[in-house]
């Protein structure tokens, strides 16, 4: 008999169970149960944990309706928009000239959540494989922090930069590091401007200095506790309505967490509402003998 059940307490857990029965003559058939040529002398239970498998098939079912839901919007708001263009505003030129506007820019709503998608399928393909190249983390927070300046100077804002004399070699792939800070530094620009500067500092960390980590700190309205915990799950937001607003596709971090953790880095989160946000990265330095250093524990997102 195989059974399948599921826990609530202490907490959410599924579980397959297979039951069999044990004869006394090995080879006896189940049907000799009872007879003379055997007799069923005990049962074996095996359980098997399905917790994770059904998180996962949760997780699928939850990505395809969210992303599904996510294309749906602005696709509904081009379908009306076209539709008004070929009937009732066709020669209103104001009418026309804002409908583009708006058609313009959900369609780049559509074209960033795509993209986001497709990077989000790439890393999780590769999610194996750490990377073994030598990359200078400094250099590209820099070029990071230098390419956003026009965004933050848009938004009232400034980034201030502090890294150390000399390069900090990590064994990453760059492209994708500079995601993860263009992530968090563009979301410290957006969802945390008050006036108040982006301050993005680098420095050694560790017992003997063996990892780096990067903060990127900003001084807007900050992150209720119940949303800290979530804020790498796919499509959360804790103000759907302002992220929509700012371009934001609810990918974002989940993207930052996937390629730490195939890097073998951790995301840290502390913030309080009314204080800001700091988001920290850490990754191991690379060793200069070209041995690897020791792996850390699992990486994640966990809050201050």
């Amino acid at each position: 008999v195989t059974v399948e059940y599921f826990e609530r307490i202490p907490v959410s857990r599924w579980f397959e169970a297979h039951l069999a029965p044990v004869f006394e003559q090995a080879g006896t058939p189940p049907e000799a149960v009872g007879s003379n040529t055997g007799a069923m002398i005990g049962l074996v239970l095996v359980l098997h944990d399905l917790t994770k498998q059904k998180q996962v098939e949760r997780m699928r079912v939850d990505f395809v309706a969210n992303a599904s839901h996510e294309l749906r919007t602005p696709l509904a708001s081009l379908a009306g928009f076209i539709e008004t263009l070929q009937g009732s505003a066709r020669d209103d030129a104001g009418a026309r000239e804002r409908f583009l506007d708006i058609m313009r820019a959900q369609a780049f709503r559509m074209s960033r959540l795509i993209d986001d998608l497709m990077s989000l399928s790439r890393i999780e393909l590769d999610a194996h494989l750490r990377p073994s190249a030598p990359v200078d983390i400094g250099d590209i927070v820099s070029h990071v922090a230098d390419s956003l300046k026009p965004l933050a100077e848009a938004e009232g804002t400034a980034i201030r930069l502090q890294r150390p004399e000399g390069p900090l070699l990590v064994s990453g792939e760059r492209d994708e590091l500079v995601q993860v800070f263009q992530n968090l530094i563009e979301n410290a620009i957006k969802y945390g401007a008050s006036g108040g500067p982006v301050d993005v500092a680098i420095g050694r960390a560790g017992p003997q200095g063996q990892r780096v980590e990067i903060a990127v700190r900003d001084h807007g309205p900050g992150i209720a506790p119940e949303h800290v915990p979530r804020l790498t799950e796919r499509f959360y937001r804790v103000d759907e309505a302002h992220s929509r607003e700012k371009g934001g596709t609810g990918l974002g971090l989940a993207i930052v967490k996937h390629i730490l953790n195939r890097h073998r880095g951790t995301l840290d989160v502390a913030s309080k509402p009314n204080e800001g946000s700091c988001f920290t990265v850490r990754l191991e330095l690379a060793n200069v003998t070209g041995e690897r250093p020791p792996e850390p524990g699992i990486p994640g997102t966990k809050e201050k």
